[in-house]
């Protein structure tokens, strides 16, 4: 049976996971509550804080590693749009239109577009552009309210 401390965990866990933006946060969230809960049903409040603490660990990796490959999928992309953002210089409709197409999400390609402090007066064509493109909904706000 798992204790009031262990299921408290675990719903602390869920709940941070839900407010969590990056993958490897994410990683690290679902890694230790699971560890957690597993090692809280075999082991009890030991086990509950061993599992956790490799459920982090593995979790923190593979969140890592979905993060390097984002990078990578980018530069093989568009290693202009990948300098750019490195460096922390404005993007362009163009750079939005390649985060798109190397798979960021649209919650990163925001994020992205905060840190860069990028800023848009968007045309009806740019607008068709992003939105042929595939380009999200929500980014596409995001930008015309920029």
């Amino acid at each position: 049976m798992i204790s009031k401390s262990s299921l408290l965990a675990i719903t602390m866990a869920g709940a941070l996971f839900m407010g969590c933006e990056s993958n490897t946060g994410t990683g690290v969230l679902i890694g230790g509550a699971s560890g957690a809960a597993i090692g809280g049903i075999a082991g009890g409040g030991q086990g509950a804080l061993i599992g956790g603490a490799a459920g982090v660990i593995v979790g923190g990796l593979i969140g890592a590693s979905l993060d390097n490959q984002e990078q990578k999928n980018l530069k093989a992309q568009s290693n202009q749009t990948y300098d750019r953002i490195d460096n922390g210089q404005q993007l362009s409709v163009t750079d939005v239109i390649n985060m798109h197409q190397a798979g960021i999400s649209p919650e990163k390609q925001i994020e992205l577009l905060e840190k860069t402090n990028s800023k848009f007066n968007l045309n009806n064509y740019q607008i068709e552009q992003l939105r042929k493109a595939g380009v999200s909904e929500r980014v596409i706000r995001y930008m015309i309210n920029s």
